[in-house]
């Protein structure tokens, strides 16, 4: 069993649950907005927590069988390796200090952000 992952059914109830690009994109917008000031660190550690369930949600969405691109193929391993780089940017935590949770948390914005324009460009397809 993978540690890293959350267990079967996990996965199977994020699955269930709708994608929601407004919310996601008001959370992307906040977590971008942080530069202007001196966020509070538990603004950031709210921010983490809410971008790492929506990453969670679009990586699951993005991982469906249906959502395969020619398995082998080479924009289907640069897919994955991406998505198990978003994955694993997760789990890396905020780290020590102000500085390093701003960075975590802006990389999280941005990987958050080129999943939802994955998903919205795959909804509308």
């Amino acid at each position: 069993m993978d540690m890293d992952r959350p267990p079967a059914t996990t996965l199977n109830l994020m699955q269930q649950v709708p994608i929601d690009a407004q919310t996601i994109s008001e959370t992307i917008r906040r977590a971008r907005q942080l530069g202007s000031g001196r966020p509070e660190l538990s603004e950031m550690v709210e921010l983490e927590e809410v971008l790492r369930g929506h990453i969670a949600l679009l990586l699951a969405e993005a991982r469906k069988p249906d959502r395969a691109q020619g398995q082998g193929s080479v924009e289907a391993n640069r897919l994955t390796g991406r998505l198990d780089s978003i994955e694993r940017q997760t789990r890396q935590g905020l780290g020590r200090g102000a500085p390093a949770a701003h960075v975590q948390v802006h990389q999280l914005a941005q990987d958050c952000q080129w999943l939802l324009a994955r998903h919205t460009a795959e909804v509308g397809r």
